[in-house]
């Protein structure tokens, strides 16, 4: 079992476009929902399951975001600035590929968050899932039944080996990217610092069969839009 990650990159420079007009005086990461900014919901869970370090990548209220995350104790936190040009999921992951190690990583959106209600964490269980001998990247994916602010239509199928298949021209596919991963951050060697997405890094790695997903058993809600953090917040009051 491979020891679990101790670094991570959580994606945190987005527009916020969508959780307008919530996000006209802050970036997205500092969005509260019940009561704690969406960025520490993804920040404690990574340092409940042992990361050590995290890289945030920065743009939209970055000083707002930097001053917010010098109060955190834990984990150590370094700055990835993108104030000067916004570069998406991918370019933002190699662009902090220097600050990220050669170990395996979690990669986290900050839009993501669950309440766990197993006896391991999510993020422990992905950890013990990846293999890096067979994979490149493990996605922490959920049925799309069991969301909530999730109404796409589904973004993998899920081989009995553990590969994942894209949904491609079907009408539906069962299960939904959470927004977590690990990652071995070999697949960055080389990759341009600019902007693309992640999709693409997941495409060479699914051509390999390298890409795999592991089911996450908390419900799992996608904080996205205003409507979404309303939804999550009586659904957190629910489970009180």
């Amino acid at each position: 079992m491979m020891q679990a990650p101790k670094r991570a990159m959580v994606m945190a420079a987005g527009l916020g476009t969508r959780m307008r007009p919530l996000t006209n005086d802050r970036c997205k990461a500092l969005v509260e929902l019940g009561g704690k900014s969406l960025i520490d919901w993804m920040l404690d869970r990574l340092a409940e399951a042992g990361v050590e370090e995290a890289v945030v990548n920065v743009h939209h209220f970055a000083d707002r975001l930097e001053s917010h995350l010098s109060q955190r104790a834990a984990p150590t936190l370094t700055i990835s600035d993108e104030r000067a040009e916004l570069l998406e999921t991918g370019g933002g992951l190699a662009k902090a590929a220097p600050l990220l190690g050669d170990d395996p990583i979690f990669v986290a959106n900050i839009d993501s968050v669950w309440r766990e209600d197993g006896t391991e964490s999510e993020l422990r269980k992905l950890a013990r899932a990846f293999d890096p001998d067979r994979m490149d990247a493990l996605l922490l994916i959920t049925p799309t039944a069991n969301t909530l602010g999730f109404d796409g239509p589904g973004d993998f199928f899920l081989h009995e080996d553990g590969r994942l298949e894209r949904r491609g021209e079907r009408a539906t596919a069962p299960y939904a990217y959470t927004g977590v991963q690990i990652l071995n951050p070999r697949v960055l060697e080389g990759l341009p610092v600019e902007p693309f997405s992640t999709n693409l890094i997941w495409n060479t790695a699914l051509e390999a069969g390298r890409l795999h997903g592991c089911v996450m058993d908390a419900f799992w809600m996608h904080v996205g839009d205003p409507e979404a953090r309303e939804a999550a917040e009586n659904r957190l009051r629910s489970f009180s």
